[in-house]
C-alpha cells in the first residue's frame, strides 16, 4: 500500500507506513518504507535514520545515494559529496552508480559548483546510446547543468536526447525545450484562468472600429389616450355629424302642428289600410257617406 500511494498521495502513505512502523518496527522491509515515505514528504532526517536502521538489519548498500541525498536535503552538500567518494559506491550496480554520480552533481551545484557539476555527470553511461532506465534522468540533469553555466546549445541538444529516451515521462524534457524555443503551453482543462475576472478597460478607437452595429428591438408604445392634434379636424367632423343625426331625430319625434282638417287631404284615402281618424273630418266623411246611401 505504502508502494501505490508514494507517487501519487505521499502523505498517506506515510501514514500507512507509521503504522507498519508501530506493528513491525523490527523488519528491515518497514523501516525501509518508512524511510521511503517520509523522504518524498520531505523529512530528510526522519528518512535518513530510517535508511541507516535498514542498512544495519540487511548490511546492503543500496541504499546509499538515496542516503546521501538525505545529506542534500538537510542543508549538507559536503558530507553528501564525501559519501560520493566513499568505498561504498564500488559495490553498487550500474543503476546505483549512476543514481550516486546524479546526487554528487546536484552537490556541487548546491555548493555553487556549476561547471564541476558538468564535469561529474561526464561518464561512459552519458554518452552510451543504449537506453536504460535511468538514461533519461542522466541526461536530463546533464542538459540542466549546461544551461546553467550558459551552453544553451548543447542544453537544447541534450533534453533533445533525455526526450527520446523519457519512454514512461518520468522527466519534463519537453517543456524545457518548449521554454527554450519560446513555446507556451495552454492547459485547456484549466478551471481557474476562467474564474479569474477581468480587468475593465476603457474603450479606444479601434474598438469603435471593430464593433458591430448593434440592432434595437423594436419597442411596443402603449396606446395614448389622447390623439394627435392632426387628428382633432376629424373629431370635430364627426362630432357635428353627431349633432345633425340626433338634430334629425328630434324632428323626427316631434308632434306635427295641427292645422285645418279641410286644408289637409284625407288619410284614409292617402292610405285606406289604415283606420280613418277621429274629428271633424271624420264626421264629415261618414256624413257623406251616409247621403251616398240614401241616394241609393
Amino acid at each position: 500500500m505504502v508502494a501505490r500511494l508514494l507517487d501519487s498521495e505521499p502523505e498517506q502513505a506515510y501514514g500507512y507506513a507509521k503504522v507498519a512502523f508501530r506493528l513491525a518496527s523490527r523488519v528491515a522491509a518497514v523501516r525501509e518504507a518508512l524511510g521511503f515515505a517520509a523522504y518524498a514528504n520531505e523529512k530528510y532526517s526522519e528518512a535518513l535514520a530510517e535508511f541507516r536502521a535498514a542498512r544495519r538489519m540487511t548490511g546492503s548498500v543500496e541504499l546509499w545515494p538515496v542516503m546521501a541525498d538525505c545529506e542534500r536535503g538537510l542543508g549538507r552538500p559536503e558530507r553528501a559529496l564525501a559519501m560520493a567518494g566513499e568505498p561504498e559506491v564500488h559495490k553498487l550496480d550500474k543503476a546505483g552508480q549512476v543514481e550516486m554520480r546524479l546526487v554528487a552533481a546536484g552537490a556541487r551545484r548546491d555548493m555553487d559548483q556549476a561547471e564541476a557539476a558538468v564535469v561529474t555527470l561526464q561518464s561512459p553511461e552519458l554518452a552510451s546510446s543504449s537506453v536504460q532506465p535511468w538514461t533519461a534522468r542522466l541526461r536530463y540533469a546533464y542538459a540542466d547543468a549546461l544551461l546553467a553555466v550558459g551552453r544553451e546549445d548543447e542544453a537544447r541538444e541534450w533534453f533533445g536526447k533525455a526526450l527520446e529516451a523519457d519512454q514512461s515521462g518520468s522527466t519534463d524534457a519537453s517543456d524545457r525545450l518548449a521554454e527554450l524555443d519560446g513555446v507556451e503551453f495552454v492547459d485547456a482543462l484549466d478551471t481557474e484562468a476562467d474564474d479569474e475576472p477581468t480587468a475593465a478597460r476603457t474603450p479606444d478607437a479601434s474598438d469603435a472600429e471593430t464593433e458591430e452595429p448593434k440592432t434595437e428591438e423594436p419597442k411596443t408604445e402603449e396606446p395614448k389616450a389622447q390623439e394627435p392634434e392632426a387628428n382633432e379636424p376629424k373629431a370635430d367632423a364627426e362630432g357635428e355629424d353627431e349633432k345633425d343625426v340626433e338634430a334629425s331625430e328630434a324632428s323626427e319625434e316631434a308632434p306635427a302642428p295641427e292645422t285645418d282638417a279641410a286644408a289637409q287631404p284625407s288619410t284614409f284615402l292617402d292610405n285606406p289600410f289604415r283606420e280613418p281618424q277621429s274629428g271633424p273630418a271624420a264626421e264629415d266623411a261618414s256624413g257623406h257617406d251616409g247621403d251616398h246611401d240614401k241616394q241609393d
